[in-house]
């Protein structure tokens, strides 16, 4: 995909993406990625990021997986406060926590032409890592697409395909009524150790782990096969991850808290 043929018009938003442009060889020939020194500053703001089915096991380890809106759309919940991932520090994400898909493509993505009814591939020319100059992993070599490119290219092929098997998943769970809504509350302490008042952190759609036992044989024995029923009790065991994302949200408003007083305290100095 190295040069479009025809005029393109891509269509949409997709989040972090500023300046998503149509790859071609006219245009980067001498564009590529290098490392910058924050890497994942672009969604330090996001709380919730998209998932894929598939992703379902890795992430459940991580944070609580969850559907959202009339479309039940699956996100993987990054943070509890609005403009907050709390897996990322400092432009640096923690390793030892799993990465959404829809993060790891970035600065690509698949772009809808309608003009042309088709995806193209285009690369978000304002991200920081993406440079016309001094590019440490170029888009082309020569005439051809580097291999880092067409890396890229098999990723988000990988991507799309499971985009769509999740979407295949989320109407055969509708069609059977298996979401149930629900709300995450978190209640804390006053300075003076008594209870605070309880806060409500987020409205979701979960499985209902009482309707999915009572399947019938048949549909549970097709959702076994399919892989929908481990994908079904990843999510439900990802919600136990809500105390995790409480507790580091707490660790994280104290390191606040205390950067705060001890600016307070030399500004008075």
């Amino acid at each position: 995909m190295a040069e479009q043929q025809a005029p393109v018009s891509v269509t949409g938003n997709v989040m972090f993406y500023k300046n998503p442009i149509p790859l071609t060889k006219d245009r980067h020939s001498k564009h590529g990625v290098k490392q910058v020194k924050k890497p994942f500053t672009f969604m330090a703001d996001q709380h919730f990021l998209p998932l894929t089915a598939p992703e379902f096991g890795a992430a459940s380890t991580t944070m609580p997986i969850i559907f959202a809106g009339a479309d039940r759309s699956p996100l993987a919940v990054m943070g509890i406060r609005s403009g907050e991932n709390l897996f990322v520090t400092d432009g640096e994400f923690e390793p030892d926590f799993y990465m959404p898909a829809f993060a790891r493509r970035y600065p690509f993505v698949l772009a809808g032409d309608e003009a042309n009814d088709r995806f193209v591939v285009c690369v978000d020319e304002a991200a920081e890592c993406v440079v016309a100059k001094g590019a440490e992993q170029p888009f082309f070599t020569g005439d051809e697409t580097s291999a880092f490119t067409q890396e890229a290219f098999q990723f988000l092929q990988n991507f799309e395909r499971d985009r769509q098997a999740t979407a295949n998943m989320i109407t055969a769970f509708k069609e059977l009524d298996l979401f149930e809504p629900k709300e995450m509350n978190f209640q804390g302490q006053n300075a003076d150790g008594t209870p605070a008042p309880r806060q409500k952190i987020a409205d979701y759609f979960a499985i209902s782990e009482e309707k999915l036992k009572a399947l019938p044989a048949d549909k549970t024995k097709e959702f076994v096969a399919n892989g929908y029923m481990a994908i079904a009790y990843a999510h439900l065991i990802s919600l136990g991850n809500w105390q995790r994302l409480v507790n580091m949200t707490l660790r994280r408003s104290a390191a606040e808290a205390e950067k705060a007083e001890k600016a307070a305290k030399k500004k008075k100095k």
